[in-house]
């Protein structure tokens, strides 16, 4: 039985140990490519660095604007993610609580939307934008980012909010609380997992979206990090900048990395959660 338990366990955890070092690998070789010059990328690509410097990660900040690019990515995705929960967390307490004529259909109406693809309705967004002249501008791009998160916001949101006894709400209503009361005082403090979930996942598809930003934005100076680095990454063809790609990369990865390593037990326990509610 033993030798089983230890085959079967042998089974599960080499194919994952296969496939981290698959996904890790290329990872710890950009960061190292990072501090390397360009000779030595190209005489040694698999080799470490003979002095580590941070001369390639200066170039990529300022002379090829990342960080412009990064403070942009910055203002865009938290204003989109909390335009998204102002949106989001009162729409789903009324779908969820307050039911009325047609609640179902508009529920229904949000989650079939969550289908239909983005790419659908880009052309007509920026005509639209153009029309209301908005087209280069990080507070339309933000509103967009929100509104479009909106469906999947809601999704997660209520599946918290149905466990919400209703008993608290009766109570605070019988002592005089308003309904935007019971929401913010109330409902939004015992959800906050699914908040936190909903938020996280929400502010790592804004901070690495890229067609929308190069649709939406004209000015080299309103670029948000997708559209940057993809123009970094054309430069590096023709320049030899590639250590520069590389800092670059690490640049817009590791803010990511960091973010998901502090709050993945968040994320875990909020969508284990929410499947079980």
């Amino acid at each position: 039985m033993k030798i089983l338990k230890t085959l079967s366990r042998l089974a599960v955890r080499i194919p994952l140990l296969i496939w981290s070092i698959i996904v890790i690998f290329p990872l710890v070789w950009m960061f190292i490519g990072a501090f390397k010059t360009n000779a030595e990328i190209f005489a040694s690509p698999w080799g470490l660095p003979e002095k580590f410097n941070f001369y390639n990660f200066v170039a990529a900040w300022t002379d090829y604007q990342i960080g412009t690019a990064f403070v942009n990515s910055l203002f865009v995705t938290i204003l989109g993610t909390v335009l998204c929960l102002v949106f989001s967390i009162p729409t789903a307490y009324a779908l969820e609580r307050l039911r009325f004529k047609g609640s179902e259909i508009l529920l229904n109406s949000y989650l079939a939307s969550m289908m239909i693809p983005a790419v659908l309705g880009w052309i007509p967004l920026f005509f639209l934008l153009l029309k209301l002249n908005m087209l280069d501008n990080l507070w339309a791009l933000s509103l967009i980012y929100a509104v479009s998160h909106i469906p999947f916001t809601i999704f997660i949101l209520i599946s918290f909010m149905g466990n919400v006894p209703k008993e608290l709400e009766e109570a605070a209503t019988m002592d005089g609380m308003s309904q935007y009361g019971i929401l913010l005082k109330i409902v939004t403090p015992l959800v906050k997992s699914g908040i936190i979930t909903a938020s996280i996942l929400n502010a790592i598809s804004f901070w690495n979206e890229y067609f929308m930003a190069l649709i939406l934005l004209q000015q080299d100076s309103k670029n948000t990090l997708g559209v940057a680095m993809d123009l970094l990454k054309t430069n590096a063809q023709y320049e030899s900048a590639w250590g520069v790609m590389f800092a670059g990369l690490c640049i817009a990865v590791i803010p990511v990395i960091i973010f998901y390593t502090i709050f993945q037990r968040h994320i875990v326990k909020g969508m284990t959660e929410g499947a079980i509610k």
